[in-house]
């Protein structure tokens, strides 16, 4: 166990999810979606994947270079496209903060397994873009990050299974919360 896992105050039951499905985390970015969901992949001993990570892998460029050469639309059709194509298992998955725009993209990640939103205030998604401001957004030029949060919020609520709330808490709380939440399914 990790010593951010140690954190944690109390002991946490591990989810029943079988071998062969997925926990697909979705959020703003910012929302601690790679952070969470990697430490919640060491606690079951899955593997790990962020959907960036894997488009910025397959053109060899940042997530934000991309974004900013397709815009906002032409984007989303590219991490709908590539999201579509991932056929993992036992796979812990963070995925971009855009990724709730097409449904045919969030049918087919619940199809992978239970889909985690995890909920912070805009305040904190504020503050951590702000610390990283080339993390890649898919904004509309004149578009505010505020914008955004609202445009997507209920979006995230609509395809979540289970929604964790990690206002003012840390990483190990976080993991704790995911891990409770996906044992009550």
């Amino acid at each position: 166990m990790s010593a951010k896992l140690s954190e944690a105050a109390e002991p946490f039951c591990l989810p029943n999810i079988p071998d062969e499905k997925c926990i697909v985390f979705i959020g703003m970015a910012g929302a601690g979606k790679t952070t969470v969901g990697r430490l919640v992949a060491r606690s079951l001993d899955w593997a790990f994947a962020d959907s960036d990570h894997i488009i910025e892998a397959a053109y060899g460029a940042p997530l934000q270079d991309i974004t900013d050469a397709l815009g906002k639309e032409a984007f989303i059709d590219l991490e709908a496209e590539i999201v579509s194509g991932l056929r993992f298992q036992r796979t812990v998955i963070a995925t971009g903060g855009s990724v709730i725009y097409r449904q045919s993209t969030m049918e087919h990640l619940a199809s992978l397994g239970p889909i985690l939103y995890l909920d912070v205030p805009m305040k904190t998604i504020l503050e951590r873009i702000a610390r990283n401001p080339d993390r890649g957004l898919a904004i509309a030029p004149g578009q505010t990050v505020e914008d955004l949060f609202r445009e997507r919020e209920t979006l995230y609520r609509r395809y979540a299974d289970v929604i964790v709330d990690t206002a003012g808490i840390g990483a190990g709380e976080s993991v704790r919360r995911a891990l409770e939440a996906l044992a009550s399914l």
